[in-house]
């Protein structure tokens, strides 16, 4: 079985931080969230990617993920122009598919679980689709899918209202068949091929579609809370591991990742967990944590940091509490007097705040 990860759009919702790159490559917990498509993909033994790029940042996908080898598995880049839809994206790969069945990641989707008995279900079942569908509170935002017994009996795009809130999650196992159905759409009311229309097409033929409802957790990171929350689930279920150097009368409480060459330095306080890449300096009484990630090379000094994402090559050098806050690489926040306020950062890459 092959894989496809959608890796194109434009990611407005998270602007700032994707006006220099694709939100996909924005770090949980110290790595891209579409590593973690990768490692689901490779964990289930689906080794031959397809990639699709397209927009801001192509190229610095190309550059980080390179052929897959260092991952484990073999990349193929396929180049979408411009954001058409998800079935659009899906049809660009039907050579690269040659006739298999396959899975779709949408790069941005995060699932804490194992994909491998689904991708072994799907291997060896008649199916022409199979959906891992979970509940939601806001279903008027997603594909929904509603059941007639234990069947699906229809699917609507983002419904204004809806008698079901079981989601269509951003993982959908395939058959060649869709690509028929999506050479028969036409764009819907947003502009773009829609991949539940192309599912109900199947399911309007007599045709098969299987699912799974989820339980674990599941995330669409399309928004700056959910990618906190994200990193949050990441860093409460991650093994604390130290190799960096931790001072005198250091606190720690709770679970620790501490990167190669990283120093924690006297009188700081660490509330896990919390995860902090290589090459890093916490100084100066800080407090970091709970929930917090921060990027390699970056320094932290006299600051007080909370659920909160911090990326590579930063520097704070404030009192100010950052908390609920996503900070992009070679950001700096620092302060010419005594801030002891609660604030709440959304900051691109190269911001730099002097408060």
């Amino acid at each position: 079985m092959k894989g496809i990860i959608l890796h194109a759009g434009h990611g407005t919702r998270l602007r700032p931080l994707t006006h220099t790159g694709p939100k996909q490559l924005l770090p949980i917990a110290n790595k891209p969230m579409s590593e973690y498509c990768i490692e689901s993909l490779k964990e289930a033994n689906v080794t031959d990617i397809a990639i699709v790029i397209g927009g801001i940042g192509s190229e610095k996908v190309k550059e980080y993920y390179q052929n897959g080898d260092k991952f484990g598995v073999k990349i193929t880049y396929i180049e979408q122009d411009t954001p058409r839809g998800i079935a659009h994206a899906v049809s660009l790969c039907e050579n690269f598919i040659n006739n298999e069945k396959f899975v779709v990641f949408l790069g941005d989707n995060f699932i804490n679980m194992s994909i491998k008995n689904f991708v072994t279900h799907f291997d060896n079942s008649s199916s022409d689709a199979e959906l891992l569908l979970c509940e939601v509170d806001n279903p008027e935002q997603f594909g929904i899918a509603y059941l007639d017994g234990n069947k699906i009996s229809k699917m609507i795009e983002k419904p204004k209202s809806s008698a079901s809130n079981l989601a269509i999650t951003g993982i959908y196992f395939l058959t060649p068949k869709i690509f028929e159905k999506i050479k028969k759409l036409k764009p819907s009311w947003r502009n773009e091929l829609e991949i539940v229309d192309a599912l109900q097409m199947i399911l309007d033929d007599g045709d098969e579609i299987s699912y799974n409802i989820i339980t674990n957790f599941w995330k669409d990171t399309g928004t700056p809370h959910d990618i906190i929350h994200a990193n949050q689930i990441i860093l409460e279920n991650m093994t604390p591991k130290v190799s960096g150097t931790i001072g005198s009368n250091v606190e720690i409480n709770g679970n620790l990742s501490l990167g190669s060459d990283s120093i924690i330095e006297d009188n700081c306080k660490i509330v896990g967990p919390v995860i902090i890449g290589n090459n890093c300096i916490i100084t100066k009484n800080s407090i970091i944590g709970p929930n917090v990630s921060i990027g390699n090379n970056s320094k932290v000094s006299d600051c007080i940091i909370e659920n909160s994402i911090v990326m590579e090559n930063c520097i704070l050098d404030t009192k100010v509490s950052i908390s609920e806050s996503i900070l992009a690489k070679n950001s700096e926040i620092s302060s010419e007097d005594s801030v002891h306020e609660k604030k709440k950062f959304l900051l691109g890459e190269g911001t730099k705040i002097i408060l």
